[in-house]
């Protein structure tokens, strides 16, 4: 999730466990950045290779078998400046707490965490809350600041308690959304092969559904409140790397870097109707029943027949455009 989110989240765990009053402050403080310090790992990347960031992000530094040497990495950092305050073994339990809690509340959202890193390659997502969810993260901010205002550490423990109630309740909208996939196919006579359902941008009531069906992926998008509200979509072609690039060398590195990113997307590749050198990733666009790029991978004809080594561009179009904003909001509203 944002920083902010996963800021207040491991502070709400980190003073949950302060004895001291007085110590509620240094507690949120260690917290709020042993809670954010995982996502560090943005700093490694190349600009000779545009894909090696999205191998690396959420990799060793979310995994659960990290947690206890990335804690003791914050702790070691924390400890100059709180000593006073806290012995090391406080700044520990307190990183160890908070540090705990992002790979996990990443697994919420549909990015996908290598949560069992080194064992396994595959990302975890619960697709239970969205990246960014106001409705998450602010009551936690309030609840952690009245934590300290007060001396008091029962709202942390609150705060807390109310994220993991948040994050579970999202649970019965997915089955929701599960449900109403299942019937648009049926209504159309698909046979559903794959499903993706996630919430999409900061709510939890307007679902995009994708399901896969011989060769095409249709998109659509369900509002959940009391009843289902059906929003259809459109369809698109999957991605065939023999059809769509007939030109592509099997020994090129363009050919390594999409398959690179289809372990990213999770397979849900296709080209863009609007450029056909894009590939694109359709699991995410701002409005839900929509095909329309937020990232994808760029090719070249003319630079791969110059250099076989050469890598794919990554493209990133996540700023909606005003229009796309009154359509949004429609469509939440």
């Amino acid at each position: 999730m944002d920083p902010l989110s996963q800021a207040a989240l491991g502070a709400s765990l980190s003073q949950s466990f302060v004895n001291n009053k007085s110590k509620q402050f240094t507690a949120l403080i260690i917290g709020a950045l042993a809670g954010m310090a995982p996502d560090l790992d943005v700093i490694i990347r190349s600009a000779h290779d545009p894909l090696l960031f999205l191998e690396y992000h959420r990799q060793f530094t979310h995994s659960l078998i990290f947690i206890p040497f990335g804690a003791l990495l914050c702790a070691l950092v924390f400890y100059p400046f709180a000593r006073k305050n806290l012995t090391f073994s406080q700044i520990y339990l307190f990183s160890l707490l908070a540090y705990a809690t992002h790979g996990l509340l990443d697994a919420c959202t549909s990015y996908g965490t290598q949560l069992f890193w080194p064992f396994s390659d595959v990302r975890i997502a619960w697709n239970t809350v969205s990246i960014v969810d106001p409705f998450f993260t602010l009551p936690v901010i309030i609840l952690i600041v009245l934590a300290v205002a007060k001396h008091n550490v029962r709202y942390a423990q609150c705060g807390f308690i109310y994220a993991v109630v948040f994050l579970s309740l999202g649970l019965i909208q997915k089955n929701r959304a599960e449900e109403a996939i299942y019937f648009l196919a049926q209504q159309r006579g698909h046979q559903i092969e794959r499903i993706h359902i996630k919430p999409s941008f900061a709510n939890r009531h307007v679902w995009k559904l994708i399901y896969e069906y011989d060769g095409r992926y249709y998109v659509d998008a369900v509002k959940l409140v009391f009843d289902k509200v059906y929003i259809s979509g459109t369809s698109i072609r999957k991605l065939n790397v023999q059809r769509d690039f007939p030109w592509l060398s099997a020994a090129s590195q363009y050919k390594k870097d999409i398959e690179r990113f289809r372990w990213f997307s999770d397979d849900y590749l296709a080209v863009s109707p609007h450029d056909k050198n894009f590939i694109m990733d359709v699991r995410y666009s701002f409005i839900p029943n929509q095909i329309k790029p937020m990232w994808g991978i760029i090719l070249n004809e003319a630079l791969m027949e110059k250099d076989i080594d050469v890598h794919v561009k990554y493209e990133i179009n996540s700023r909606p455009d005003k229009m796309t904003m009154e359509q949004f909001f429609e469509m939440i509203f």
